[in-house]
């Protein structure tokens, strides 16, 4: 269980140290597991209490993944186990990545995501909360749970209605993968560093003069990741969501789930890959994702962030026992057929009460597992 994920403490020039955490499950792409969230908790919140601690860096082992997710396959099984029904594992794996979420989110010292590779799913709840996110040449970011029949969760609620009109939405209804230009341009990314100086990068971080001023050693970090950014932004790749932002803000900018749907599917992709690759997700994914969603990012839109994971939460113990997430992650990860069949062929297929019962909780307020979080 320790190997799953690496720590370690790097020496900085006056004395003080760098927390160093990785994910280390490289032939599962880092897909994040209970035993890694469990191995995480306990050390950051060590880190963060530890006055000798100026700053944690958190990456993934390996040249092809930061982390490609969460361990659905384990949550298939808990389901197939106990159908129709919350599974407790479930509900326990959803509570504590939150919280490790949130705790990333609001960590009170330095934080750096190296977000390397593929970054998605649970990944990139791992990844947006920290205070400096940097990508890659090779990042290739998505949150494409619409395939699986779950929904944008790990935060999504948050940063996706943070981007500009109607881009979360898109991005969540097509699982489209953007990679470190676009990251940057919605403001899921902070700076661009290739992988290749990575480690002069990190040496450059252990020669920072560490104070005892939390702000300054924020800024004197952003100033040493703004620098790396300015010598290297010339090799950024070109962006897919600048280029179609106006038009995929007019195909989103309507009232109900079927208008958006038919509107993107209507878009004359012509010889545009990204653009066709993001339709035909939306045609083949969960007519049940994208109604959630819909509803998710209307709800969500003036919620704080404990708000937003505790809603989350709501919903993905739901999605457990309502079948298609099991569906979904049966037809890609453990058949691999990828011929889900929905029990919903089209949004005009989900029933309202559906719907209603995934915005229902299953606990009281008192009893809500995240009832305590930013309290």
């Amino acid at each position: 269980m320790t190997d799953k994920v690496l720590f370690s403490e790097l020496d900085t020039h006056n004395g003080k140290k760098i927390g160093y955490a990785r994910l280390n499950k490289v032939k599962a792409l880092n897909a994040l597991d209970l035993d890694m969230i469990r191995l995480l908790m306990p050390q950051l919140l060590s880190w963060q209490n530890n006055d000798n601690i100026v700053a944690v860096i958190l990456d993934g082992e390996g040249d092809k993944a930061f982390c490609a997710g969460g361990d659905v396959v384990a949550m298939h099984q808990a389901m197939q186990k106990e159908p129709g029904i919350i599974p407790a594992t479930v509900e326990t794996f959803f509570s504590e990545e939150y919280r490790l979420d949130y705790l990333i989110h609001t960590f009170h010292k330095p934080f750096v995501v190296w977000g390397n590779g593929i970054v998605m799913g649970g990944g990139l709840g791992l990844m947006c909360g920290a205070s400096h996110r940097i990508v890659t040449e090779s990042s290739r970011i998505a949150m494409p749970e619409i395939t699986i029949g779950l929904y944008p969760d790990v935060g999504g609620s948050w940063f996706l209605n943070r981007m500009p009109d109607g881009v979360g939405l898109f991005l969540g209804l097509t699982g489209a993968s953007i990679n470190a230009m676009d990251a940057l341009h919605i403001q899921l990314a902070d700076h661009f560093i290739p992988e290749q100086h990575k480690q002069s990068f990190i040496e450059q971080m252990q020669d920072i003069s560490w104070g005892a001023i939390q702000s300054l050693n924020h800024q004197k970090l952003t100033d040493l990741c703004h620098q790396f950014h300015q010598d290297h932004r010339a090799l950024l790749p070109q962006g897919n969501i600048k280029p179609h932002q106006e038009k995929i803000r007019q195909v989103t900018d309507f009232d109900t789930i079927d208008q958006v749907v038919n509107g993107i599917a209507g878009i004359s992709a012509q010889q545009d890959k990204w653009l066709t690759r993001a339709q035909s997700t939306l045609a083949k994914g969960s007519a049940l994702t994208a109604c959630i969603l819909f509803e998710q990012l209307k709800r969500s839109a003036k919620m704080t962030l404990p708000e937003c994971f505790r809603m989350e939460l709501m919903l993905s113990c739901r999605c457990a026992s309502l079948g298609e997430f099991q569906e979904g992650v049966r037809a890609l990860l453990i058949d691999k057929d990828n011929q889900p069949n929905w029990q919903y062929k089209t949004v005009q297929d989900v029933p309202a009460e559906v719907l209603d019962k995934c915005f229902t909780s299953p606990w009281n307020e008192q009893s809500h597992p995240l009832t305590g979080l930013g309290k």
